[in-house]
């Protein structure tokens, strides 16, 4: 079998990167060629990595990341209330094997969901599930599940992510529904997975804005008592990207 026909075999299979990677080595000048076992072994291992990069950037797709964010690109700062060692142990996802949570507070604009989607992508990364999504729209696919008789459905497949981002958590009031929904969400990962919450509001005042004391305390005993807690501070990093004011191109005299 010539080698065309063996690269055309593999494309039809569907195995570009190895078909690629064979004819690579095939054109390697005689002073460069390797051994047999050696050849074998680069091109399993370049296969390997495609298909591990695909996986990833297929679970990063699937986890609705606001935005593009990446552990690399997160700003540390003691002044900002993130320290680069305790950024590394989060990246890790000890967290998420030890079924912990993130709980990432401060005001609009200090990076909370940049942060919170970095977090998901490193989990990603580790070979694990993740979903991004503010409360809003996580309680309103909760309501049109209830109506269409697939509510019990909807949580199961909510409880089996790995890292769920909550994102703007107490941003608006919730109803007693909204807060009942949040609660069996809540429960369901409760010791068995890992959620990520980001909030204006600091968790003092978590009650407060619950309004409901009882359903309070059970949100918050399966949030904040094995929660790592990130306050960040700083002034806002949208305005400090945003658009520079431009010169007058005409002066008054």
């Amino acid at each position: 079998m010539t080698l065309d026909e063996t690269i055309n075999k593999l494309t039809t299979m569907k195995l570009h990167t190895l078909a690629k990677g064979l004819r690579e080595i095939m054109e390697l000048p005689p002073d460069r060629q390797l051994a047999f076992e050696d050849q074998l072994g680069l091109l399993v291992d370049q296969e390997w990595t495609e298909r591990e990069n695909r996986k990833v950037a297929r679970r990063i797709h699937e986890a609705r990341l606001s935005t593009r964010a990446v552990p690399e690109e997160i700003l540390c700062d003691a002044a900002r209330g993130l320290e680069r060692a305790q950024l590394r142990d989060l990246t890790t996802c000890q967290w998420v094997k030890s079924h912990h949570n993130v709980v990432i507070l401060g005001a609009t604009g200090v990076g909370k969901s940049f942060l919170a989607s970095a977090l998901a992508q490193a989990a990603c990364r580790q070979g694990l599930r993740a979903l991004f999504v503010r409360v809003s729209r996580l309680l309103e696919q909760l309501a049109i599940a209830r109506a269409s008789a697939d509510y019990a459905a909807t949580l199961a497949r909510i409880a089996k992510i790995d890292v769920l981002v909550l994102d703007d958590f107490l941003l608006a009031p919730m109803t007693d529904i909204e807060r009942r929904d949040l609660l069996e969400v809540l429960e369901d990962r409760y010791g068995k997975t890992s959620t990520v919450i980001t909030s204006q509001l600091p968790t003092k005042s978590w009650h407060e804005a619950m309004v409901d004391p009882t359903i309070a305390d059970a949100i918050c005993d399966r949030l904040v008592h094995n929660a790592h807690i990130l306050p960040l501070r700083g002034s806002s990093m949208r305005r400090q990207k945003g658009l520079k004011p431009q010169p007058d191109p005409n002066p008054a005299a």
